[in-house]
């Protein structure tokens, strides 16, 4: 059965070459002994990369993020407790879903809410549909006090291919964090942002009974485990 496995292959390294002008570097890879899982390896990079690109919208367009006239912010001069390290907190979060890395982007949630302390096999299924996650985040809201806790809401734009098919996929999500303000007896996790939900996006003139009849899964809208 291995011959026929190889053969077959074969067949399809050689029908992709032949639509971009590789078949001489294709046929060599196997002639010359590859390893049969890296040139399949080879064979899904090379056919992801002749499906169609992914390309979200601009800002200030449909399902686009909405355009701010902010100054560009100098990461390395953003507090972490403010409105922008938040959204650092955010954009650090989507990076390591990019880098499947689900552990750590898990413990951004927080920790004793129900996405944050669900198992983690469970929490990486949410992501199984998809080959690849992206994003690009917008500027936070303004930050408001609560009951001792302070909460900022950041808009971001989802963005990646569906396994099944590898189409590209878009979204806009607006994620909620929260933490606590510096109040006695808070630990230093307390105080640091973390995520505490992640919905649909808010335009600021939505009306808030139109917001909660929209609202989705705290997770984008990812695919939810069974």
């Amino acid at each position: 059965m291995g011959w026929q496995k190889g053969t077959v292959l074969l067949l399809a390294i050689m029908a992709l070459a032949a639509c971009d002008g590789r078949e001489e570097s294709a046929i060599d890879n196997l002639a010359n002994g590859a390893n049969a899982a890296q040139v399949g390896n080879e064979l899904k990079a090379e056919a992801q990369a002749l499906m169609e690109p992914l390309a979200p919208p601009p800002p200030g367009t449909p399902g686009g993020l909405p355009v701010t006239a902010e100054p560009p912010v100098d990461e390395n001069a953003i507090d972490p407790d403010s409105a922008q390290g938040a959204a650092q907190v955010v954009q650090g979060y989507y990076g390591l879903l990019e880098e499947k890395r689900y552990g750590d982007a898990q413990d951004l949630w927080n920790e004793k809410g129900s996405v944050g302390s669900e198992e983690d096999v469970l929490f990486a299924a949410r992501f199984r549909g998809f080959s690849e996650i992206h994003a690009n985040v917008g500027a936070p809201g303004e930050v408001e006090g609560a009951a001792g806790s302070l909460y900022v809401t950041v808009p971001v734009q989802v963005y990646g291919r569906l396994a099944a098919t590898g189409k590209p996929w878009y979204m806009l999500r607006q994620v909620t964090l929260r933490r606590v303000n510096d109040v006695p007896g808070s630990s230093e996790s307390d105080r640091r942002w973390h995520i505490e939900s992640i919905g649909a996006y808010v335009p600021p003139e939505q009306p808030a009974e139109e917001a909660a009849a929209n609202a989705i899964s705290p997770t984008d809208g990812m695919v939810r485990p069974r």
